[in-house]
């Protein structure tokens, strides 16, 4: 790896009302280099790449580019410096191709006026032979992959001849495996002599793929360290500023009556395509039961029938011994005492445009105290988000500021408030800490403890195989849609593990 400096950032400072995003941050990123970029949600590693990008305007600093300082007013000066980005939630339109999501803007044509899809297709099949990023050219974007919906946002920074490529939160959205893929596209990138900037807050990621390390907290710069010899202890110790446990102690689970019963459930998926085939479980009060399994395997089917959203076609569900028949709605779930995190914290736990306390009442507002007789009491609502802001960590913003300008991470913060703070007989925590820093996921992981410890039911439904292990007093391995094991607490990785990928597959 050369030494040659490509980009520098030097004293960057980025102010909003009542907080300060950025202050006086230094960035350099070298040829042929991945540079990682850590911190906690609302560390200001993002706000720190839009200024980069031309997304955002500086109040101080300076940026240079090759040895020049620059000044970027939107995305395209920014990628005509060569300089690309990959957001953590993409830019590609649905119903166009592949090839045409890539070329848009800059796009080959016939006789100077018809887009020349052929030649597109052409150009975007070289590129992606070139870089090791296989794609599809044809295919509707609607119908691809997560992970190859990625791809094409890298080809569309590389179609556009970006040598410094800004990589946010790439792995958010991906499986474990689309992940180990990413980091191999990654390798390859960086051996082609492209500068990569790598926004994470996972320590084993950026251990695994950056040459550099960067960590911010709370807008600053604490340090930059190479690879070598940094370990996630430390990393972690950077982030937060304090010493953090990566694994939470936790006391024998003292289980009671069942709280929740599932029986021989069977549920269809938008296609009508059978994803649960007769699960049966329970899940009592004072325990946490943790359903393990790849992505795809009938988790979200399961969790939407068991938090009303999707009907179920047969079977039985019971809520603290109450038998819930007929149409079974959200509200009716939550009346009946599920609480629910769920996996797409945009899609089906926020109102974007809503704000902070807004959202900390979806589920009340038409009750006392927030409401009386039709007539709704904002300052009360005021009063309970400053209450729930403080005592999560919510950061970013006050009751009155709208979920959309919050990080993903305070997002998911802001879900995890309202479900917790409605004290259910049963939470469902499906993915409850994706896209959380490490010191977040560990007040998460307390907080779910502390629920169980108190006598609630908690059904712990997670990709992450290390947090269900971690967390889970008893494991049920999903696969293709059935129940193919169960475990008490302390089974092996390995073990859990082979199933998850079809071991010992009960019979149809």
């Amino acid at each position: 790896m050369t030494e040659q400096t490509v980009l520098e950032l030097r004293g960057i400072t980025k102010r909003y009302p009542g907080i300060v995003a950025n202050d006086h941050v230094d960035f350099d990123l070298r040829a042929g280099e991945v540079h990682a970029l850590l911190g906690e949600n609302g560390a200001g590693k993002s706000t720190l790449m839009n200024v980069l990008y031309g997304l955002t305007k500086a109040d101080e600093g300076e940026t240079i580019v090759r040895g020049r300082p620059v000044s970027f007013s939107s995305a395209r000066d920014a990628i005509a410096a060569g300089i690309g980005m990959v957001h953590q939630h993409f830019m590609l339109i649905p119903v166009m191709t592949v090839a045409e999501n890539i070329v848009l803007g800059v796009e080959p044509s016939r006789n100077g006026v018809l887009l020349d899809e052929a030649d597109a297709e052409r150009r975007v099949a070289e590129l992606s032979r070139q870089f090791g990023l296989a794609v599809e050219p044809g295919a509707l974007v609607s119908t691809i992959s997560v992970g190859q919906q990625q791809r094409v946002e890298i080809l569309k920074a590389l179609y556009r001849g970006a040598e410094i490529l800004v990589l946010d939160e790439p792995t958010a959205v991906l499986t474990p495996q689309e992940a180990a893929e990413l980091f191999e596209i990654v390798r390859s990138l960086k051996a082609d002599g492209k500068s990569v900037v790598f926004i994470s807050h996972k320590l084993n990621e950026v251990l695994e793929v950056a040459d550099r390390i960067t960590v911010l907290r709370r807008g600053r710069r604490i340090d930059t360290v190479p690879r070598e010899g940094a370990t996630e202890e430390g990393l972690a110790r950077m982030m937060v500023g304090r010493e953090v446990l990566l694994r939470v102690d936790k006391a024998p689970p003292a289980p009671a009556e069942v709280a929740l019963e599932v029986e021989d459930l069977h549920v269809r998926d938008d296609r009508g395509l059978e994803k649960v085939r007769g699960v049966s479980f329970s899940v009592r009060r004072g325990e946490i039961v943790g359903i393990a399994g790849v992505d795809g395997n009938g988790q979200t089917e399961l969790v939407e029938a068991i938090t009303g959203l999707r009907a179920p076609e047969s079977g039985r569900i019971a809520v603290a011994g109450t038998t819930l028949h007929g149409r079974v709605t959200a509200r009716r779930m939550l009346d009946a005492g599920v609480g629910h995190i769920p996996e797409d914290r945009q899609r089906r736990g926020l109102v974007l445009e809503f704000t902070i306390a807004e959202n900390l009442a979806l589920h009340d507002y038409h009750r006392p105290p927030d409401s009386r007789r039709g007539w709704l009491f904002p300052a009360r609502l005021l009063e309970r988000a400053a209450r729930l802001i403080a005592e999560f960590d919510i950061r970013g913003g006050g009751p009155l500021t709208p979920a959309r300008a919050l990080s993903g991470g305070n997002q998911q913060k802001v879900v995890v408030a309202r479900e917790v703070a409605r004290n259910p007989a049963v939470l469902v925590a499906a993915q409850p800490t994706r896209g959380l820093d490490v010191g977040a996921i560990e007040y998460v992981h307390r907080r779910l403890l502390a629920e169980r410890d108190t006598g609630h039911a908690i059904l712990l439904v997670s990709l992450e195989l290390d947090e269900v292990l971690s967390l889970a007093d008893r494991i049920l391995v999903l696969y293709e849609g059935r129940i193919v094991g169960e475990h008490a607490a302390g089974a092996s990785e390995a073990e859990v593990g082979f199933e998850m990928l079809g071991g010992r597959r009960q019979a149809a």
